[in-house]
């Protein structure tokens, strides 16, 4: 079942700027960072409400190796129970199609598209992911 919005991407061609916007001036915390394997800030997770986050993408155009231009990258629905979840959308039609898979923040995720060509990823978070452990640091476990 889906239970909540998980996060909205977003491409950012400048991050300083984009974090002076969210962070200084939208008042939102900046709850951790997901790093490339030579140490630049692959993403920065913003905490958002009680389970939500926003992510930026540092680089814009291409930053992270999709050609991406500033703007809207991927929706990202919570799930409780990603098997029961993946087997309901099933039984109402959907074409599952491969796993799901962890990601680098320990969660599982599985990606759908869809029919204009949006992604939305499916997250089932793991208790001890940075966002777990960044939702109990704000109290709203």
């Amino acid at each position: 079942m889906i239970t909540g919005l998980g996060h909205v991407a977003y491409a950012v061609d400048d991050l300083d700027a984009a974090l002076e916007f969210y962070v200084q001036y939208l008042g939102l915390t900046e709850a951790f960072r997901l790093y490339r394997e030579d140490g630049t800030p692959w993403i920065v997770y913003l905490h958002v409400g009680a389970r939500g986050f926003v992510e930026l993408f540092p680089g814009g155009r291409g930053g992270d190796g999709a050609n991406a231009s500033p703007s809207y990258r991927h929706l990202c629905l919570e799930v409780d129970n990603m098997a029961a979840t993946l087997a309901d959308m099933a039984e109402r039609g959907m074409t599952i199609e491969g796993e799901p898979n962890r990601g680098q923040d320990g969660n599982l995720q599985y990606w759908v598209t869809d029919p204009d060509g949006n992604r939305i990823e499916l997250m089932e978070l793991h208790p001890d992911s940075p966002q777990s452990q960044a939702i109990r640091a704000a109290g709203q476990a």
